[in-house]
């Protein structure tokens, strides 16, 4: 499934108002036996605030104004410009689409080689999300002097996005995979609620892993 944790808009400025189109993504990006699902695709999308750079260096392979892009399962994208906030914080995206590029390579053989997960913001139903990290900072807390200093305060941090309509109906229990960002599963205070909250069960990105990489370097 797909989810956006941390939403900009991308409004496709050459894509027919009011339209809106049904497109088949698999379950499993690499195991077709898992078989597919419909997903709404329409003028405007979220994307995620980390995919896009309004400049940056090749190896960003994701969205960059006056840069392409692939939406998985959908359209080959291209960033013109952007629409900030009071703070100089990006909040939209405004793109063209090449109609021509739904399940193949652009025509003229021209490359493009970043893919970026999205919802549709014409269906996407919105939802709360409990990203845990470690509890502390360090390897070993208990050689520290100061517990309570290595305390991680990033161990819990609770986003807000979207995702996918499909998942209007996610079941308590149940593992969700989220495209580029892990394992999930519903809360099970969800339905009390009345709304979506999700809680990570595996991370597919190690930030600790980095940490220690920095450390060894």
């Amino acid at each position: 499934a797909m989810a956006v944790m941390d939403p900009i808009k991308g409004v496709i400025e050459n894509y027919p108002e009011e339209q809106t189109e049904t497109l088949n993504a698999p379950n499993h990006p690499n195991n077709p036996e898992m078989g597919s699902r419909e997903v709404t695709f329409s003028k405007t999308v979220y994307i995620e605030r980390e995919d896009f750079r309004e400049s940056a260096n090749k190896k960003f392979k994701r969205l960059v104004l006056d840069k392409e892009v692939r939406l998985r399962n959908a359209y080959v994208i291209r960033a013109d410009r952007v629409e900030t906030d009071a703070e100089g914080n990006v909040t939209t995206v405004y793109c063209t689409y090449d109609p021509d590029t739904l399940g193949k390579d652009p025509a003229d053989g021209r490359k493009v080689k970043g893919v970026i997960h999205w919802v549709s913001a014409e269906t996407a139903k919105s939802a709360e999300f409990r990203v845990y990290d470690r509890l502390f900072q360090v390897p070993n807390p208990a050689a520290e002097e100061d517990l309570f200093s290595t305390l991680n305060p990033e161990s819990l941090v609770i986003k807000s996005g979207y995702v996918e309509a499909n998942l209007a109906d996610a079941q308590v229990q149940k593992a969700y995979q989220f495209e580029r960002l892990g394992y999930y599963c519903l809360d099970q205070d969800a339905e009390k609620e009345g709304r979506l909250i999700f809680n990570q069960t595996v991370g597919l990105r190690d930030s600790w892993a980095k940490i220690e990489q920095q450390q060894t370097a």
